[in-house]
Order: structure tokens, then sequence, then C-alpha cells
């Protein structure tokens, strides 16, 4: 028998950046780490490009593969909730919605569309920069990279303010149990083996250790093993920060 879990409230994380918490049954501690993880990156990635000058082809190649890396943990994101979330919730509120919430789901697959374009743009500048450097192309980049924050950071915070509310509300409790689970699945093992990393990369004090505490035992041991690795790759990119 399926059953909405109202009663059974979940203490949710609040990480740097987040816009909203949503109180419910489901805990969004993943989500709100992956989204914590974009904004640092996101911000990162901006004032590395103003500060990167363009004689400097060694970091402006790091700079293009962090690049990369994060707009594949971002890929691997939206590829998920776009297979595995959003179709789930749509059900569910065309079950037991409103035209309000219906429109909302279809409002993350829009915003999901319109992030992907601005990624585009910030890939073609990267890869400008790389074949030959000026303060021309680099603008262009750093243009290209501060649109993308915007749209991106918008996204994250409608879906924090509205969609996960939505998600606490409409959802039952196996309809999330098997949203998770095919989530989980999606990512090949190699891109897990990154993520735990990097979503958890530049926490500290009681936020670190809040975060910590959540974490199960195989993620403990990711980020363990892979920690110093992004390290390296964080500082090869953002040394001028």
């Amino acid at each position: 028998m399926t059953s909405i879990a109202h009663h059974s409230a979940t203490t949710q994380i609040l990480l740097p950046g987040q816009t909203c918490v949503a109180d419910g049954p489901f805990d969004h501690f993943g989500m709100y780490a992956m989204h914590y993880a974009f904004r640092r990156d996101l911000d990162d990635l901006v004032a590395a490009a103003a500060a990167t000058p363009p004689t400097d082809a060694g970091t402006w190649r790091s700079l293009a593969s962090y690049w990369e890396f994060f707009a594949d943990m971002l890929h691997h994101h939206h590829t998920a909730e776009d297979d595995h979330y959003w179709p789930v919730l749509a059900a569910a509120v065309t079950e037991r919605g409103d035209d309000a919430d219906r429109a909302l789901v279809s409002a993350m697959g829009d915003e999901h569309a319109r992030i992907g374009s601005a990624l585009a743009r910030c890939g073609a500048g990267f890869a400008a920069v790389a074949s030959q450097p000026s303060a021309d192309r680099i603008d262009d980049v750093i243009g290209a990279l501060d649109a993308a924050r915007t749209v991106v950071l918008d996204h994250m915070a409608h879906e924090e303010t509205e969609t996960l509310p939505l998600v606490q509300r409409v959802l039952y409790v196996d309809e999330y149990a098997r949203v998770e689970r095919a989530i989980g699945r999606s990512y090949p093992v190699a891109a897990v083996v990154r993520l735990v990393p990097w979503a958890l990369y530049g926490l500290d004090g009681e936020v670190r250790a809040e975060v910590w505490s959540r974490a199960e035992l195989p993620q403990r041991v990711l980020y363990r093993l892979g920690r110093t690795r992004f390290a390296r790759r964080h500082a090869a990119a953002f040394g001028y920060l």
C-alpha cells in the first residue's frame, strides 16, 4: 500500500548558498550537496577567468579541463532528473496536484534546456581561448560564464523553493524510493568516484561536520580516495584565486 509519509518529517541540511529548506519526509541531502558544488564552481570559474592573464596558457588549459569536468557533472545531474525524477513527479501531480503543480514540473525541463544552451556557449568560449588566447576572447568567456551562472542559479533557486517542497507534498514513499534507486543506478561508477570528493570540497567548520555525519560509509570511502586528486585539479584551475 502506498502512502505519503507526512508524519515522519526529516531534518534537512542547510548549505552555503541554499535558498530554501524543503521540510518533509524525504531527505534531500544529495540534491543540496550537488547544488552547493555547482554554486561554488560557478563562482570560482567566473573569478578565475577574470584573474587569469592571456599569457598563462597552462592555467587556461586547466580551467578548460575543469569546465569540462563541471559540465559533465551538471549533465549527469540534469539527465538523471529528466529521465527519472520529473516523469515520476509529473505522474504524481497529474493524479494528486493542480494546474500550477503541473506547470512547475514542465518548467523544470524548460529550464534545463536553457541551461544546456548556456553551457554550450561556455564550452565554445574555452575552446576559442585555447586556440588563440586574447583579452577579447577571455572577455567572451567571462560573459558566457556569468550568463551561465545566472541561469543555473535561478534554476536551482526555483527548484529549492518550489519543486522540492512539491516533492515533499505529493510523492508517495515508494515513488520517491524508486526515483532514488533509478538515479543511483544511472551514474557510471567512474562518475560516482569523481562526484563525492567534488560535491563535498570546500566545506568547513560546523557545516562540514554536519555533512560528514550524514554521509554513508561508501561516500566517506570515496571522499578519502578521491580528495587529493580533486584538490590538485581544483588548485590547477583556480590558482589565481
